[in-house]
């Protein structure tokens, strides 16, 4: 069983591997709550996985270490192991989904290793290494379900009590379980009345169902912009310390999720990806019972490919009332246009996409159709110019 002394050891052993990450006060996120942030996409790799993989190296023997060690990732444990190899001088080969951002797989080759691609999403990845491994005879380094790597992953928890002793609730990320295990199994054993939440994606609610029907689950499929939470199946160890540990679970779309990368940005300019966004995506849309209290979300990455980058921010554009389409319906006739965007314009919106057709078949042969894309405020500024078009005798459609 994994014990306080262990993570303690950890941290000692990890010292001089990881960078510290001190938390950060976040306003602006909501009213109901006062939000810190453990910036742990700041971490080393841009990722807390370096703690776990970088504590299990460090214990392997002499014999392991000679051999060199496999990792099946989908991304950030894997640059954790490179990275941690390397500075053992131990070779390392990395098993990743083909569906791993292009940015994770060309860092993990970065830092040393060799990459293997493997056709699929996380658990594909997993069995792959499993036959390379008895095949080339190497050490497998689990992402999540060994204890030393839990163990390296709950030094964030004594890193956050340390330096915020009084605080009331903390809330991570689950994929495979082995940061929350970690982390509430250290909060918990030094101060049982510190709250500790975890949250996964709508899309891959392993862990959630797991927990809700007291056995382990195994998903079907599983789908979300959180690529580094998308995991089928929780490990052993991790679904028993989080039944233990973890006073709650919720989940959160990828909508909420993008939201969530968004305000970030914005509010604390810091990139964070889908799974690293996740907590704070809870407390932002009131998941959680933390009104009043003190809560740290752990941003838990931040290593996401521009490409998703780009169409999160518009998704989070969207989601939150910035960007906003509007169909009107106008007769086709000189003036009809001016008139809209005058509107718009005395609304304080910009206009940055225009498509205008004549109406098709079944409709009235004098009408035709505007479509514009407009940067708002929030919602309420969205409502105000619909308002506006109605009253001046325009039909939204």
């Amino acid at each position: 069983m994994l014990t306080l002394d262990k993570i303690y050891h950890a941290s000692y052993v990890l010292k001089d591997v990881i960078r510290q990450t001190h938390i950060v006060k976040a306003s602006a996120i909501t009213d109901d709550c006062e939000v810190y942030l453990k910036p742990e996409n700041l971490q080393i790799t841009g990722s807390f996985k370096v703690r776990g993989s970088g504590y299990k190296i460090s214990q392997l023997s002499e014999e392991e270490k000679e051999r060199g060690v496999i990792a099946c990732s989908a991304g950030n444990h894997a640059q954790g192991v490179a990275l941690a190899a390397t500075k053992y001088g131990i070779k390392s080969l990395i098993c990743l989904p083909d569906g791993a951002p292009i940015s994770k797989v060309e860092a993990t080759k970065g830092y040393g290793a060799e990459v293997c691609m493997v056709k699929g999403v996380y658990d594909d990845a997993y069995n792959e290494a499993l036959r390379l491994r008895d095949e080339k005879n190497l050490t497998f380094i689990h992402p999540f379900d060994d204890e030393n790597v839990i163990a390296g992953q709950g030094t964030i928890g004594l890193e956050i009590l340390n330096e915020m002793p009084d605080v009331d609730a903390v809330v991570a990320a689950i994929g495979g379980g082995g940061l929350l295990s970690g982390v509430a199994l250290a909060i918990k054993s030094l101060n049982p009345n510190i709250k500790v939440y975890g949250v996964q994606a709508e899309g891959a609610p392993s862990m959630y169902e797991s927990v809700k029907q007291g056995k382990i689950v195994s998903l079907d499929k599983v789908s979300t912009i959180a690529d580094g939470i998308q995991v089928k199946e929780p490990g052993e160890h991790t679904f028993e310390y989080i039944s233990k540990y973890v006073d709650d679970i919720v989940t959160v779309s990828d909508d909420e999720i993008a939201s969530a990368i968004l305000k970030l940005i914005e509010t604390q300019k810091m990139i964070a990806e889908g799974a690293g966004a996740a907590p704070l995506a809870a407390v932002m849309y009131n998941k959680l019972p933390v009104k009043g209290k003190k809560v740290v979300c752990i941003v838990s990455g931040g290593n996401i490919d521009v490409t998703i980058l780009n169409r999160v921010i518009k998704r989070g554009l969207i989601m939150s009332g910035r960007q906003q389409t509007l169909c009107i319906q106008l007769q086709d006739k000189p003036g009809q246009l001016l008139a809209v965007s005058k509107i718009i314009a005395d609304h304080g919106a910009n206009v940055i996409s225009v498509h205008h057709e004549r109406a098709g078949e079944g409709t009235d042969v004098t009408a035709a159709y505007l479509r514009i894309i407009l940067e708002t405020r929030n919602f309420e500024h969205v409502n105000e110019i619909s308002k506006a078009l109605k009253s001046a005798g325009f039909k939204l459609v």
